[in-house]
């Protein structure tokens, strides 16, 4: 394989987290009294970190008095459940095992938040990932290219040498603002077509159509 390293999204890429980021979600917005929201609704607000997803739930957004506290409670409730149901999706690790048997090295960027990232990668992929890099102060969140560039400069490889794999638009326009070969996945939360309206040249429907991507590149 011409590439040296694979950055990857996480939420709708490697794992399916629907479920618990909605139960997290719900039990926030009860909490406070407000309308809880169904599972496609939360597929739409996911992808730009916790803020927006809130702050798409809950009514009246930012403006809402009690925003900041379905926030806190949405943080402190996901930092216990987020692996309740949360599970890779078919296929991935046997293809990061393949990936990582060809040397090619590893790292997640996600606009979850930073704990999450780190502890989700560690305890389900272990050593396959030598980089986790989630949604932190210093940072700007994706599409900007920042938390992508810290990946690249942890795993010690240019941009030449890098694809980034992701399943949204925000994923889309975070590989072109880096500067990387972009593949899009459409086993995620959004679809091909809008995979394809945001400007992805390379979609896959499988961990076996993106293997044999990966290799052509």
């Amino acid at each position: 394989m011409r590439i040296r390293a694979v950055i990857w999204d996480l939420d709708g890429t490697l794992l399916d987290t629907l479920c618990d980021l909605t139960a997290s979600t719900n039990a926030a917005l009860a909490q406070c009294g407000l309308p809880v929201r169904t599972e496609d609704e939360v597929r739409r607000f996911v992808g730009n970190g916790v803020r927006l997803l809130i702050e798409r739930a809950v009514p009246q957004g930012a403006d809402n008095p009690a925003f900041e506290e379905v926030y806190d409670a949405f943080i402190h409730h996901y930092a216990q459940h987020s692996r309740d149901h949360t599970k890779p999706y078919d296929g991935m690790v046997p293809l990061l095992r393949e990936l990582d048997a060809r040397g090619v090295k590893m790292a997640i960027v996600s606009n979850k938040i930073d704990f999450a990232v780190r502890e989700l990668s560690g305890f389900y992929f272990g050593g396959l990932i030598r980089a986790a890099v989630g949604d932190a102060p210093s940072r700007r969140r994706k599409p900007a290219p920042d938390s992508v560039l810290e990946a690249m400069r942890q795993l010690g490889v240019t941009a030449e040498e890098t694809v980034y794999v992701g399943d949204s638009d925000v994923d889309v326009y975070t590989a072109q603002n880096a500067g990387v070969t972009g593949v899009a996945v459409s086993w995620g939360f959004r679809t091909g077509d809008s995979l394809r309206q945001a400007g992805a040249r390379y979609i896959a429907a499988s961990p076996e159509e993106l293997l044999a991507i990966l290799e052509n590149l």
